[in-house]
């Protein structure tokens, strides 16, 4: 067993374990349509839960709820916030995503590509 373990940990630091590679899941902070035009902060947290919780990416269509009475004027900003574990948030947000539309992509996996 212990010789097991050794070869394991041998081979792991050769080649690495992959596992910095692993994302985790995608937990939802805070999901608000409007509060640019004075919408209530976190109003679309728990549709945003439903859709992307506990992934570790997700795509979110971005569309402002019949619900949702903005001054005519006023084009309500979609902000999504999530973590992917301790000390790691992230915020988006879509501007003007009543006229718009489209998708937000949430993801906690880790970016390999240039400059990272």
């Amino acid at each position: 067993m212990i010789r097991t373990l050794c070869a394991f940990f041998w081979l792991t630091s050769l080649f690495g374990t992959g596992l910095d590679a692993w994302a985790a899941p995608i937990r939802i902070e805070s999901g608000t349509y409007g509060a640019n035009c004075g919408a209530q902060a976190g109003n679309a947290t728990r549709e945003l839960a439903l859709h992307c919780h506990a992934v570790d990416t997700c795509r979110y269509p971005v569309a402002l709820p019949a619900s949702l009475h903005t001054p005519g004027a006023c084009r309500a900003d979609f902000v999504a916030e999530w973590s992917c574990g301790p000390g790691e948030f992230h915020q988006a947000v879509v501007r003007a995503a009543a006229r718009r539309g489209g998708t937000l992509v949430l993801s906690c996996v880790p970016s390999t590509g240039a400059g990272k």
